[in-house]
């Protein structure tokens, strides 16, 4: 009878430690991936902040994978079901991509978990939005606003332009030439991808408000390139190609050969890392002859594959990161971006920063390029060589916007 009551024992104990076995599977992390192509520091930020997130939630592992190609490859991804469970999204593709079902409504986890929309910048959120849904949160915001040498601007006894005019006389006085060759530039021109910016200031548009059509092969569009050809030809600011191959430490306006030119929030680690002794300040971009602002909102967002097997713990992901101002502080005081939730904005390292004040009052009135899907590859392949050609002077600025609408609105109006 012992004999038996220990059989019956040991089979107890095997069956106990069996179920314990089966409980520490099922008890064991779900794994989610995250693609991006941030390397670098970048993807030490990343990582930084899903080492945080795994603490906080111990039923989730999140993990960071750095993705060459990103684009090509999670599209190669989508045909064959092999698809990250979380996209780090450049938010102006949206409107291209939504409708062909590559991503994942938030509509109804935002609802479940009480977020509002308007706790972000509402052209982010614009931007992350096609037909009605939202597929996204904005991870980074920015804009470009204008950057000066202080000391040059000091010397000359100029103060930060403002408007377009005063913009020009500063880059006048400011310009330096040895004969025929460029020593210092005034202002940047090279950047001719910030047309839509400048047509905005102008008092124009980019495209018709039904987003069939261009607009800029206009009175406003012309004013632009005119005022380009001035400063560049006439008043003999810029030289066109004066800044290529000039890069990080080699940044023109680092070396002082440029003392004002737009860039992004982006750029504030590389001027304080390698300008050494570099006084610069930053202002919103002048306004237009008319008094018009114009600045354009850029940025990226995280978004769930329409794919993802795992949809529920990727909006956790983002919920956490994102609708949470404490952990959208951190972020964004490690990647030195604007925060993309209100609230976090609020927090001293960016009210009171003088740079951070310049670049989010640019904000206030930054808005995105049209949310249509052919809209990138317009400005891409089309308006950009363009205005690129307009440039090189080898077409006039009539040429350059006719061409450039006359394709533009065939590509528009394309079907996928």
């Amino acid at each position: 009878m012992k004999k038996y009551l220990k059989v019956i024992v040991c089979l107890l104990i095997i069956m106990v430690l069996n179920a314990g076995g089966v409980c520490a599977e099922e008890k064991k992390p779900v794994e989610i991936v995250f693609w991006g192509d941030w390397g670098g520091q970048g993807e030490i930020q990343f990582n930084t902040m899903l080492e945080d997130f795994n603490v906080a939630h111990p039923g989730i592992k999140a993990k960071y994978v750095v993705t060459q190609g990103l684009i090509t490859k999670f599209l190669t991804g989508v045909a064959s079901g092999n698809v990250p469970d979380i996209l780090y999204w450049d938010r102006w593709r949206t409107a291209l991509y939504a409708p062909k079902g590559a991503f994942q409504p938030i509509d109804e986890y935002m609802e479940k978990d009480n977020i509002e929309k308007e706790e972000f910048f509402s052209e982010a959120i614009r931007e992350l939005t096609s037909d009605g849904k939202l597929y996204g949160l904005p991870i980074t915001v920015d804009n470009r606003s204008l950057y000066y040498n202080k000391e040059m601007l000091r010397e000359k006894g100029l103060t930060p332009p403002t408007t377009w005019e005063e913009l020009r006389q500063a880059a006048i006085k400011l310009a330096k030439w040895d004969g025929d060759r460029l020593i210092l530039a005034g202002m940047s021109l090279q950047d001719v991808g910030l047309f839509s910016m400048w047509i905005w200031q102008a008092g124009g548009r980019m495209v018709t408000d039904d987003g069939t059509k261009t607009a800029f092969n206009s009175p406003e569009g012309l004013k632009v390139l005119e005022f380009w050809d001035q400063l560049v030809n006439k008043d003999k600011v810029y030289k066109w190609g004066f800044e290529v191959g000039l890069r990080s430490a080699l940044s023109p306006f680092i070396t002082r050969k440029v003392a004002m030119l737009y860039e992004g929030p982006w750029m504030l680690s590389t001027y304080k890392k390698y300008g050494k002794g570099l006084e610069f300040g930053v202002v919103p971009p002048p306004a237009g002859p008319n008094g018009n602002k114009g600045a354009m909102m850029g940025g990226f967002g995280l978004v769930i594959p329409k794919d993802s097997k795992h949809k529920a713990e990727a909006w956790e992901l983002i919920r956490w990161w994102l609708s949470e101002p404490e952990n959208a502080i951190k972020w964004s005081k490690m990647s030195l971006n604007i925060p993309t939730h209100l609230e976090a904005i609020k927090d001293p390292f960016f009210a009171t920063d003088e740079y951070f004040v310049a670049f989010l009052e640019t904000m206030k009135f930054a808005r995105i390029r049209p949310p249509l899907p052919n809209y990138p590859q317009m400005e891409i392949k089309v308006l950009i060589p363009e205005l690129q050609l307009f440039m090189e002077g080898k077409i006039s600025a009539k040429e350059a916007l006719e061409k450039a609408a006359e394709i533009g609105d065939k590509i528009l109006q394309e079907k996928e």
